[in-house]
């Protein structure tokens, strides 16, 4: 079996400490409002989540380049992730007494991960609009939704 060359310790460089670094600060952010909520996944799942995608995505990003694009497909990343946060989300959703429960925290994990892929791939400029938009969607909206969060499904009309 042949393997890629070992990447030594003193090869972490600043690129690769902002790649991860940034997809930790940005998922504990995302995770602080489901946290002050007291919802299901709070800080610590959305940082880990985002982390956890960024590296993923620069662990792929590199294998691919040294095999020189052969015998590997980059996009299976997406893939992968998919998979895995469409399995914790189907787990978080709960519908109980007609009502949907944890909708929007299984949605804002799918969110951390798909940031998380673009701190890995340095996509900047993607980071920072996704990340200030689905700021924006978290504290302003929830101002203007209403107070019962919870949406009726299957109601039978009297």
């Amino acid at each position: 079996m042949e393997l890629n060359d070992p990447t030594l310790v003193h090869w972490l460089d600043w690129d690769l400490l902002s790649r991860l670094g940034i997809a930790a600060v940005i998922g504990l952010l995302l995770g602080l409002d489901r946290e002050l909520r007291g919802h299901a996944a709070g800080m610590r799942t959305h940082g880990l989540i985002c982390f956890s995608a960024a590296a993923m995505t620069v662990s792929v990003v590199a294998l691919y380049n040294e095999m020189g694009g052969q015998q590997m497909d980059p996009l299976r990343v997406y893939e992968a992730a998919g998979a895995f946060i469409g399995i914790i989300g189907a787990g978080l959703i709960v519908f109980s007494k007609g009502r949907v429960h944890n909708l929007t925290t299984a949605a804002h994990l799918w969110l951390a991960a798909v940031i998380g892929i673009a701190c890995g791939a340095a996509q900047w400029p993607l980071v920072a609009i996704a990340s200030v938009i689905s700021l924006v969607m978290l504290t302003l909206l929830r101002l203007v939704e209403p107070k019962d969060r919870d949406r009726q499904i299957g109601e039978s009309e009297e």
